[in-house]
């Protein structure tokens, strides 16, 4: 009975003692792990104050511990991702003033793209747009210093100035064979970001009120508001978002509500929890039956890509023109001391299908490339012997009468070029072209329905 009951004893005690090394082996584990991540950081750390303890004791330029700091810093953020920076007071102070709209600089938003210093956008009406200067650009210099190897931040800090002084971009531009120089005189930036006009086609009798917003300020969401009020007969609305770098996030989503009434509109996932956020539809009288297109391009960045993604993903516009930038993260400013401060990625945009907008942008559902539309030589005209004379005659006539009419008229035809969408400019403009065709088309369907 004894033997019976130890060997039990013994069975029992084998099992306790497994047990108990199978529970306790992660544990160990999970300390040894902690243990080797402390003693790696430690490590680090440790090395770090032995490089700079060496720099500043056998560098050949006597440099003090705050500016080594302060460029470890630099280029610790620099390598993160394109979009984090470290903040000196002067940068700190110049994000502050470029977030108020108003400031003195050339017009353009730039990024880092693989390594280059990429111009996003021009914004329109702005120096660096009226002096010719193209999204996808590459700023090879500015002035004389070669921008590679440079910070983002520190490129923009060079392209601002005083108004009025000048500036000159060397770019390296896809299609050209060699590198251009553009002159650029730097101006207060004063942004208008939205601007309407009507559009009423020779072949129908349709109206499209076209929209054109140039970046994602406070104003956006009031102004189209605005403009579609204002236009109440308008069947189609076209909405332009080519070259916009972005902007707000709220009037993005705000701009979105006003055409989508439910659903997730745009969703940002982040390491910590607390950035895990999701933007959805609200609004109860959003306007989701009037045709729509959106035009893009590959200055269509951050904002304007969350807007164009969202109306495909809902399948509530069409949307025209190239891939877009590929700018879908998250950044704060985290506040460093008095007058510091850290620009950080804490987060990514996803639209709602779930696809991310990072490094992969939005393609359009229609491929439409820029240019002029290419048209048919429609000035020849054939005449017989008898109709010639009448003709010229008539010709002549109207050249008179377009004569006595011109001073008239003038004023009046510059107040509507204000307003309307001419023939004439949608023929320089292949991709607007292209974007009006499909919006009759959409609203020819949704007419006989």
């Amino acid at each position: 009975m004894f033997r019976k009951n130890r060997k039990l004893i013994i069975a029992g005690f084998g099992i306790t003692t497994l047990c108990t090394i199978l529970l306790t082996t992660p544990l160990l584990e999970a300390k040894e792990s902690k243990s080797t991540i402390a003693e790696s950081k430690l490590e680090a750390y440790l090395k770090f104050t032995q490089i700079l303890n060496l720099i500043e004791e056998q560098y050949v330029d006597d440099v003090n511990t705050t500016t080594l700091i302060t460029k470890a810093l630099k280029g610790l953020m620099t390598n993160l991702d394109a979009h984090s920076a470290f903040l000196t007071p002067k940068e700190f102070k110049d994000l502050t003033i470029q977030t108020k709209g108003e400031f003195g600089g050339l017009g353009i938003v730039v990024s880092m793209k693989n390594g280059a210093l990429t111009i996003i956008a021009p914004i329109d009406g702005t120096p660096a747009y009226k002096a010719g200067v193209k999204a996808g650009d590459i700023i090879l210099k500015i002035d004389n210093k070669a921008t590679l190897g440079m910070t983002l931040d520190e490129a923009v800090s060079l392209m601002r100035g005083k108004p009025k002084t000048p500036i000159e971009l060397t770019i390296v531009r896809k299609g050209e064979n060699k590198p251009l120089k553009i002159k650029i005189i730097r101006d207060i930036i004063k942004i208008q970001s939205v601007k309407h006009k009507i559009y009423h086609p020779k072949d129908s009798n349709s109206t499209t009120l076209y929209i054109k917003i140039s970046s994602f300020d406070s104003h956006v969401v009031n102004e189209v508001k605005k403009a579609i009020k204002n236009n109440p007969k308008a069947q189609g609305y076209l909405i332009d978002l080519r070259d916009n770098p972005g902007g707000l996030l709220n009037q993005a989503t705000g701009l979105l509500d006003e055409f989508i009434n439910k659903g997730v509109l745009v969703s940002q996932k982040g390491r910590v929890k607390s950035e895990d956020i999701v933007y959805k539809a609200h609004k109860k009288d959003s306007d989701t039956k009037t045709p729509m297109v959106v035009l893009v391009n590959g200055g269509s960045a951050s904002a304007s890509e969350i807007v164009s993604g969202a109306l495909q993903d809902h399948r509530r516009a069409i949307i025209v023109g190239e891939k877009t930038f590929g700018k879908g993260s998250v950044q704060v400013i985290i506040p460093v001391g008095k007058d510091e401060g850290l620009k950080l990625t804490v987060a990514r945009y996803y639209l709602p299908s779930g696809r991310t907008i990072q490094n992969k942008g939005v393609t359009p559902d229609i491929l439409a490339y820029p240019g002029v539309v290419p048209q048919e030589n429609n000035s020849s005209f054939e005449l017989k012997e008898k109709d010639l004379k009448e003709h010229l005659q008539a010709e002549l006539n109207k050249i008179e009468n377009e004569n006595n009419t011109t001073k008239i008229n003038s004023k009046k035809e510059e107040e509507d070029k204000k307003k309307i969408l001419t023939q004439e400019e949608v023929m320089k403009d292949n991709q607007l072209k292209i974007g009006l065709d499909i919006l009759k088309s959409l609203i020819l369907l949704q007419n006989r329905k």
